[in-house]
């Protein structure tokens, strides 16, 4: 095969391919049409019946007239053949001879005639069901199609919604290390600021109770209850010893 054949059938083939890909994409809309061709077919077979039927009608209203000038000239030929008229009585006879081939004829016709009524009212049913039937798997086939599509749609805003979340989840991730971060800060430079100012060294006196002013009720109480010496507090006392050693100092 020369490389221009092969061309040409890679085209073919791709077109083939885009072709079936439109069609497959259209299906639905397809299959629609199909019904509604398959409906006008069925209203143009109804036409020809009813047609057909008239057709007959009138071949049957014919013979009817057809044997009733054969009875008619039946008792013409009696009459002419009881009056002795044998010339009358054949041409009478000729012209029902006639009227019976011409009633045969035409009762052959109605006879096919209602044959074909019956084979086209038989198709008509049988293409009636499977029109319906058809519509009905069209129909399940677009409600299952709904279906499906409700479906995709939902599977695809849940994976939005799980990468949404997953985001989120991210995000907060990171605002909350944050967080951790900046309260590090804080507690460092706090204890940073209580080094420098004493703080911390004062926290840890009133904790052992060392630190002056750290007592507690019972301590006032106690305190208050003691000689008078004892009474006061370290302070306190710090403070007396040093006013009696400068009046000692005065006094020599």
């Amino acid at each position: 095969m020369s490389i221009w054949s092969k061309l040409s059938a890679l085209f073919r083939g791709a077109a083939h391919d885009g072709a079936q890909t439109v069609v497959d994409a259209n299906a639905l809309r397809i299959l629609d049409q199909e019904i509604r061709d398959a409906d006008s077919a069925q209203a143009k077979a109804r036409d020809e019946l009813a047609k057909m039927v008239a057709r007959r009608r009138s071949l049957e209203t014919e013979v009817g007239q057809l044997t009733d000038q054969v009875r008619k000239y039946e008792s013409s030929a009696r009459a002419a053949m009881a009056k002795g008229d044998q010339t009358l009585a054949l041409e009478v006879a000729q012209r029902i001879a006639d009227l019976e081939k011409e009633a045969g004829q035409k009762g052959g016709q109605m006879t096919e005639l209602r044959a074909s009524e019956e084979k086209m009212r038989t198709i008509i049913t049988q293409t009636d069901s499977k029109i319906e039937a058809l519509r009905r798997e069209i129909e399940m086939v677009k409600v299952n199609e709904s279906v499906q599509k409700a479906q995709a749609a939902v599977i695809s805003r849940s994976g939005s919604a799980s990468g949404v979340v997953g985001s989120a989840a991210d995000s907060l991730k990171r605002i909350k290390e944050r967080q951790s971060v900046r309260e590090e800060q804080f507690r460092l430079h706090n204890e940073a600021e209580e080094r420098r100012t004493g703080a911390d060294l004062d926290a840890k006196l009133a904790a052992a109770g060392i630190l002056p002013g750290g007592g507690g009720a019972e301590d006032v109480l106690a305190r208050l209850m003691a000689p008078k010496d004892e009474a006061l507090p370290a302070p306190m006392l710090a403070i007396e010893d040093k006013a009696k050693v400068a009046k000692d100092g005065s006094d020599a």
